[in-house]
């Protein structure tokens, strides 16, 4: 991690960040043993929201693919070993792999047919496959529940508990980031920002831009299957919403307000929005007229996010398109 930190900033900023890091990985182990529960339970669905989140700027921000409907990932992978936990006599752990893994396997199918097309057709056509898959869930009744869904789905009983699903959550969101943080710095993740940038360019030089894209699109899945997993420890149900498109705009608008541009932004952006989400919910129950509120004041104020407006003040180097255009 210092090896990778200190090639992309230097020896001493590298350092620097690392350490920034481990104490906020030190707070976030120490939480549970100063906050109440419900605080506990709202950090563990800002680390599962900032991880789908995450997993889609893979795709978004780092590939340019106009990933519409990320959420059908999240949902598949909650329905995944939902129905595994309560229907088989699997193995658990056997179940928590399952679900990034059919989660890949959608992400596969559904990017062999919209890597055919690209910018805002391979949108609408993933958007078209992703609400296909959506109604399935929500229509069989047999299987899936129907739109009643799955409840009281038997989760583990070392995670069971508020301080249980908490930590599971938080390591397995340290592991899953740190994964994606060095496919991204590979020299795949470089060939990707450059298919990004340039795709035509790319392809006259030897690049296999569809087949990348298509390798783009199975990682983004399987770690949003990953966060599915999580959500269904957290709250032990799985229902049709987490298939939604609304529920894919949220987490678009996660990464446009931390800053699609950076690594860590959608994890500041999803921290944001389900802190709002909860505050709104107290008082109101038009979230959504909230959340249209927050994408127009994103795109006429703040178009870089968050730290992309503090990362170009600053003058840390990263891998945004802008000074390209």
């Amino acid at each position: 991690m210092v090896k990778i930190l200190s090639t992309r900033y230097g020896k001493s900023s590298g350092f620097k960040l690392l350490l920034a890091f481990s104490v906020i990985i030190l707070i976030l182990a120490l939480c549970p043993q100063f906050l109440p529960r419900f605080f506990v339970y709202l950090l563990a669905l800002i680390l599962i929201s900032g991880l789908q989140a995450t997993s889609l700027n893979v795709a978004l921000g780092y590939g340019g693919m106009y990933q519409f409907h990320h959420a059908v990932f999240f949902g598949i992978g909650a329905y995944t070993v939902s129905i595994m936990l309560m229907k088989t006599n699997l193995p658990p752990a056997l179940s928590f792999l399952a679900g990034p893994m059919v989660a890949a396997m959608l992400g596969f199918i559904m990017g062999l047919i919209c890597v055919r097309l690209s910018k805002l057709y391979f949108g609408m056509l993933q958007l078209s496959l992703g609400s296909l898959v959506w109604i399935v869930v929500f229509r069989w009744y047999s299987f899936t529940g129907g739109d009643d869904g799955l409840h009281g789905v038997p989760v583990p009983a070392l995670i069971s508990s508020v301080n249980g699903s908490y930590y599971f959550a938080l390591i397995t969101s340290i592991v899953s980031l740190f994964m994606m943080y060095v496919i991204l710095n590979s020299p795949f993740g470089r060939i990707l920002q450059a298919i990004r940038d340039n795709p035509e360019r790319s392809e006259g030089v030897g690049v296999r831009v569809k087949l990348h894209q298509l390798v783009t699109q199975v990682i983004a899945a399987f770690f949003a299957g990953v966060a599915g997993v999580l959500f269904v420890t957290v709250e032990g149900s799985a229902f049709p919403d987490l298939l939604s498109w609304t529920l894919s705009l949220e987490f678009i608008i996660m990464c446009l307000l931390g800053g699609w541009f950076t690594f860590l932004g959608p994890m500041l952006g999803a921290a944001i929005i389900v802190s709002l989400r909860t505050l709104v919910g107290v008082y109101t129950e038009y979230w959504t007229f909230a959340l249209a509120v927050i994408l127009m004041l994103l795109i006429f104020f703040l178009p870089e996010g968050v730290l992309g407006y503090f990362q170009r003040f600053s003058q840390v180097p990263d891998h945004s398109p802008a000074e390209d255009k």
